[in-house]
């Protein structure tokens, strides 16, 4: 018999027991939807965090205070200093350098509007760090932070909630009391690592430190390397700089710290990676749960057409062509289970990522995967069945009713 002839007469087959067929295929369809969806979670959050991450800045270093003065861990004050942030920017390797000083949250208010969001002192080159671009205005200059001028710069999140149906561009708005000009507008960032980056206003380093803050101190000073070959020399060359600057001693702790974003970056990566193979795994198990279901409903039916197999054996059918009948069966079983089975998973993810609003990335190797898994199923859990079917006795088969 051909495998046209086995192709047909398996479709006969299935279309005869038309629910106990599809309820036979459910569980196959669960499982690969499932998958899919679980997997499409997985590495569309992984590319969310690795895109906002990366738009921090490429090629950044991040040197922040260690903070260990008080008496617990991170109760002290910051350590570094303008001073700091000039010495480095002279080193070989550098490419920009922004010291930033920050308050953890101010009360800013616009007309009768109010809003508590946090306000960053800076200098120009972070826009450049960070290649965020202004939609509307510019961002302030270097005379401005020379000249402790009152300017700011806001985030989206903080002109929707202060200036929702009005134009900000040189307007008012008053920090902690004090009256600000809106200079700039910056394009929308989104979120990174839980915390929403538009939700800011940058203002003149020189000005918050005198006007805001009261501190000389910055909050941590951002180094952009020229090249990511350059990061790990550029590294050991701030480490020594600033332990010279701050008198440490070789056995002494180090009073800042020196962050690499394309460490942080690789290991959140390798890390949603782990999530990703954990949910599919997960998804994968009802997979398995129809595999089974498909050889217990083939066992059921080779009982039921034992007197069919016994016939077709009587007329010639060889053991081969019983074995791949039956096979057949359960492969088509498994890849019509397979295709329902990633129309509804690439589905739901479509819904979820609009409805829930959560990042979904469906992969061809993804679909070609799953389709794989499930014939392999299909495979494996056919196989015993039509192994029974093909080794019963002839004569046995004839007599049974």
């Amino acid at each position: 018999m051909d495998l046209i002839s086995s192709l047909k007469m398996a479709g006969q087959s299935l279309l005869s027991n038309k629910l106990r067929s599809f309820l036979t295929m459910l569980g196959v369809i669960i499982g690969v939807g499932a998958v899919i969806i679980m997997v499409a979670l997985g590495q569309g959050t992984s590319s969310g965090i690795t895109s906002r991450l990366s738009s921090m800045g490429a090629n950044l270093l991040t040197v922040s205070s260690a903070m260990s003065a008080g008496p617990i861990r991170g109760a002290g004050s910051s350590t570094l200093t303008m001073g700091d942030a000039e010495a480095i920017a002279e080193l070989p390797l550098v490419k920009y350098v922004a010291p930033e000083a920050s308050t953890n949250s101010a009360t800013i208010s616009a007309g009768s509007a109010t809003w508590s969001t946090t306000i960053d002192g800076t200098v120009p080159e972070l826009q450049t760090i960070k290649n965020w671009p202004t939609i509307q205005g510019s961002f302030f200059s270097d005379s401005d932070v020379n000249s402790l001028k009152r300017v700011a710069v806001l985030g989206q999140t903080v002109v929707t909630n202060l200036f929702p149906k009005s134009n900000p561009l040189g307007q008012t708005i008053r920090i902690n009391g004090l009256s600000f000009t809106v200079v700039g507008v910056l394009e929308e960032k989104g979120d990174s690592a839980g915390s929403d980056q538009d939700d800011v206003i940058y203002v003149p380093i020189t000005t918050a430190q005198q006007r805001l803050l009261g501190s000389q101190t910055v909050r941590s000073i951002n180094v952009q390397a020229e090249s990511t070959e350059a990061l790990t020399p550029l590294k050991e060359y701030i480490s020594t700089l600033l332990r010279q600057r701050h008198r440490i001693s070789d056995s002494a702790d180090e009073d800042f710290q020196v962050r690499d974003m394309t460490e942080i970056l690789s290991t959140i990566e390798d890390t949603t990676k782990m999530l990703s193979f954990l949910l599919g795994g997960i998804a994968a198990v009802s997979l398995l749960v129809g595999g089974i279901g498909i050889m217990n409903i083939m066992l059921v039916s080779v009982t039921e057409r034992t007197r069919e197999i016994g016939i077709r054996m009587a007329i010639g059918a060889t053991t081969r062509a019983i074995l791949t009948q039956f096979l057949i069966e359960a492969l088509l079983l498994c890849f019509i289970g397979g295709l329902i089975g990633v129309a509804l998973g690439c589905g739901g993810a479509q819904l979820l990522s609009v409805w829930a609003d959560l990042k979904m990335q469906v992969s061809p190797w993804l679909i070609a995967a799953s389709m794989g898994f499930a014939i392999m199923i299909g495979l494996f859990f056919g196989y015993y069945p039509a192994r029974q079917a093909a080794n019963s006795d002839p004569i046995e088969a004839l007599r049974f009713e």
